[in-house]
């Protein structure tokens, strides 16, 4: 162990037992990093189902409870109340993680969540159905970001966080998009109730598997650990975090926490920006939840478990984007050698180039493709490919966003992400609720075709970004401490 006395005190400062010491995460073998990694990634793919896959049961849901959609969706009211959840909780989970560390946050959050669960399958009431998923929605948040977090953990360079990072996005997003697809195999066969019995038997399954497995893995937590045995022992050790935070009440943090984010949005416009585009993206996905019911029911006559099964082409259009983002890490790193800022590291704005591409082509192309192959004489493949543009599209879009807010933002990354998930679950929440009036007073075709073009317009903006983005991080005092801090790191390689 290493110990550093605080000048003046008996104090000890706790630290690494030197750059190999093998509790570090960052020195973990190989096989432990991947196994915590996947971990993280599959339930944040599994919580994510759980956002949209009562979907395909909303007429069920209306009889049973007497709700209409006649004048207004009602019946999305229950994913509306998930997401809005998920956007309250995400500016409140990094604090919580970084005084209690990863693996407490988590499975106490995973038991809450199974606990709200429950009442999805069991609910006598609709406003039980909207209250409990609110929670659910915001324990999913928490999970969500902590499997986000276990990345940063266990991978120390960017290099190596390129393929862990891009499967939690393309995971995260397919969740959401896979969610009408298992409720309509679910619904097809059993009651709405069963849709959560099933759940509730797949998250219960799970749940040993992480409390046996799923390891902390958040350094401050562990020396934290370590601090506490060497004081059981009699000796005065601390670690640096501990000593930080004396004084600090956890309001006056989560304050903080809440705080920051909301600062950098009303103030950095690449952050406003770029928080509009990955939640207009993700709000679309959520959209497409209620549009392609309408949209398929209307052209070939389908039911809602018929337009659960279609909703499978974004997951595959999703997949294929992944295979896009591995080429934008390649063009990212590839950079290096062009960089006469910080020689031999990275453009930051190298993580767009592809994402523009996505936005253009995938999103605002398989909009335009949507919209325009909805035709009663044409066959359901011709939307169908839309669809799974869309999903390309997304993947590669989201990834480049937090790539490169990661990487322009340095330290404050974290406020910086949980804002554009905020907006994501706040488009995800609101924009579905315009989508049946816009389907029935535009039509098909210019309803998809507005939206494309709102993407479109989304896309247009990082190309200023691209052009002057030097000057940009010049007037930014967050983007202008990121790259102090990286020179630094340069000239300490050399």
């Amino acid at each position: 162990m290493e110990h550093d006395h605080e000048p003046g005190s008996d104090i000890t400062v706790l630290s690494w037992d030197g750059p190999r010491d093998p509790g570090n995460p960052y020195n973990w073998s190989h096989s432990r990093k991947w196994t915590v990694t996947i971990l993280a990634v599959w339930l944040t793919f599994i919580t994510m189902i759980d956002g949209t896959i009562i979907t395909v049961a909303h007429d069920a849901i209306n009889t049973e409870f007497n709700i209409s959609d006649a004048n207004f969706p009602n019946s999305y009211w229950t994913v509306t109340s998930w997401a809005i959840g998920g956007g309250c909780f995400s500016l409140l989970v990094l604090p919580l993680m970084e005084d209690f560390g990863m693996r407490k946050v988590f499975l106490l959050t995973y038991g809450i969540f199974l606990c709200f669960v429950i009442p999805q399958a069991v609910a006598q009431n609709f406003a039980t159905l909207i209250v409990t998923r609110f929670f659910a929605g915001g324990c999913v948040a928490i999970l969500a970001n902590t499997s986000a977090t276990v990345i940063g953990n266990v991978w120390d360079s960017e290099k190596s966080r390129n393929v862990p990072i891009s499967l939690y996005i393309v995971f995260y997003l397919a969740g959401s998009s896979i969610g009408p697809v298992v409720g309509a195999s679910i619904f097809q066969f059993l009651s709405w109730r069963w849709i959560g019995y099933i759940q509730l038997i797949w998250y219960g399954a799970f749940f040993p598997i992480y409390f046996f497995l799923f390891k902390e893995c958040r350094g401050i937590a562990i020396l934290w650990e370590r601090a506490k045995a060497l004081r059981r022992e009699g000796k005065m050790v601390y670690t640096q975090h501990e000593i930080d935070s004396q004084g600090k009440s956890m309001l006056r943090i989560v304050g903080r926490s809440a705080a920051r984010p909301l600062f950098l949005f009303c103030t950095e416009s690449v952050v406003f920006v770029s928080t509009l585009w990955s939640a207009f993206t993700v709000g679309t996905l959520y959209l497409f939840t209620q549009s392609v019911e309408q949209v398929f029911s209307g052209l070939y006559g389908w039911t809602a478990v018929q337009a659960g099964y279609v909703q499978s082409a974004i997951v595959i259009g999703e997949c294929i984007g992944w295979a896009g983002t591995l080429f934008s890490g390649r063009l990212y790193f590839s950079s290096a050698s062009r960089n006469t800022e910080v020689p031999g590291t990275p453009i930051p704005e190298a993580r767009l180039y592809l994402a523009i591409v996505g936005g253009m082509v995938g999103i605002s192309g398989g909009m335009f493709t949507y919209a325009w192959t909805s035709y009663p004489h044409l066959p359901w493949i011709a939307p169908a490919i839309g669809l799974a543009m869309v999903g390309a599209g997304s993947v590669i879009v989201v990834t480049g966003i937090s790539d490169y807010l990661v990487d322009a933002y340095a330290k404050y990354a974290a406020s910086v992400i949980g804002i554009v998930a905020t907006g994501e679950n706040t488009f995800s929440a609101f924009l579905p609720l315009a989508a049946a009036s816009m389907y029935s007073h535009l039509g098909f075709q210019w309803a998809s075709t507005v939206l494309a073009f709102i993407s479109l317009a989304l896309s247009f903006a990082p190309i200023m970004v691209l052009l002057w983005g030097r000057q940009i991080r010049a007037r930014s005092p967050f983007m202008k401490e990121a790259m102090v801090e990286k020179r630094r790191k340069s000239v300490d390689s050399v």
